[in-house]
C-alpha cells in the first residue's frame, strides 16, 4: 500500500499535459445507466442524482474534465459567442461527453479524450457548456476531428438529452443550446474553464 487515500476527482487528478488538445475525463454516467450520478464535490464519491426520467438515456460516456470550473472566463465567452446576457457559470466542473466504439459497462473511470467541439448551452440563464469529444485511440471515432465530421442525427440526439433530461413532458425547460461550436471553440472553453479554476481554487491546490 503505496498511498492511503484515493485522489478527489475534480481537485487531484490533473486535467492532461496537452490540455486542451487531449484531455483527461472522468466519466461519470454511461449510456446503460437508469440513474443519473454525478460527483459529491465534498467526498469526491459518486452520487446518486436523480433517476433518469422517462426514457431519457444519456447517449454517450459523460462526466467532466479535472481542474475546470465554469465561472467568469466562461460565462464571458458564452455571452460574447450567443449575444444573450449570461448570469454566470454553472459553478461545475465542465461538462464532457466522450464518444466511443466499444461499450463501458460503469462510470468512476478516468480516460483519455480529444475535444472535436460542444454545445453553448444556457441551464437558467447559466453558461453549462457541454465538450463533446472522442476517446483516445477509438478505432471508429478517431475519424472524427471536428464536430462538423458528426452526422446531424447524432448530434440532434445529444442536444435532445440536455434539453429535455431535467424536466417532465408538461414543464417547460429552463435548457437552450444557442450553437453547436467546433474544436476550436471547445479548445477556448476548456482553456476558460482551466483559468477559472485556478482563480477560485488555486489556494487549495
Amino acid at each position: 500500500m503505496n498511498t492511503k487515500h484515493r485522489a478527489h476527482p475534480w481537485h487531484g487528478i490533473h486535467p492532461g499535459e496537452q490540455a486542451p488538445n487531449i484531455v483527461t475525463a472522468f466519466i461519470e454516467i454511461v449510456p446503460s445507466d437508469t440513474v443519473k450520478y454525478e460527483i459529491d464535490k465534498v467526498s469526491g464519491f459518486l452520487k446518486i442524482d436523480r433517476p433518469q426520467k422517462f426514457s431519457n438515456m444519456i447517449p454517450t460516456l459523460y462526466g467532466f474534465i479535472p481542474q475546470t470550473f465554469c465561472a467568469e472566463k466562461v460565462a464571458e465567452f458564452a455571452e460574447q459567442k450567443s449575444g444573450r446576457a449570461v448570469i454566470g457559470g454553472d459553478g461545475d466542473p465542465l461538462d464532457i461527453c466522450v464518444l466511443s466504439e466499444r461499450n463501458v459497462s460503469h462510470g468512476d473511470i478516468l480516460l483519455q479524450a480529444i475535444p472535436i467541439g460542444g454545445f453553448r448551452m444556457l441551464d437558467g440563464g447559466e453558461a453549462d457548456d457541454k465538450i463533446i469529444a472522442v476517446m483516445k485511440g477509438d478505432t471508429f471515432y478517431r475519424q472524427w476531428n471536428d464536430v462538423s465530421d458528426c452526422p446531424v442525427s447524432y448530434i440532434d440526439r445529444l442536444k435532445h438529452y440536455f434539453l429535455t433530461y431535467k424536466h417532465l413532458p408538461n414543464e417547460a425547460s429552463i435548457c437552450e443550446i444557442t450553437h453547436v461550436y467546433g474544436r476550436e471553440e471547445a479548445h477556448e472553453v476548456i482553456r476558460r474553464s482551466l483559468a477559472d479554476y485556478q482563480t477560485h481554487f488555486s489556494c487549495n491546490s
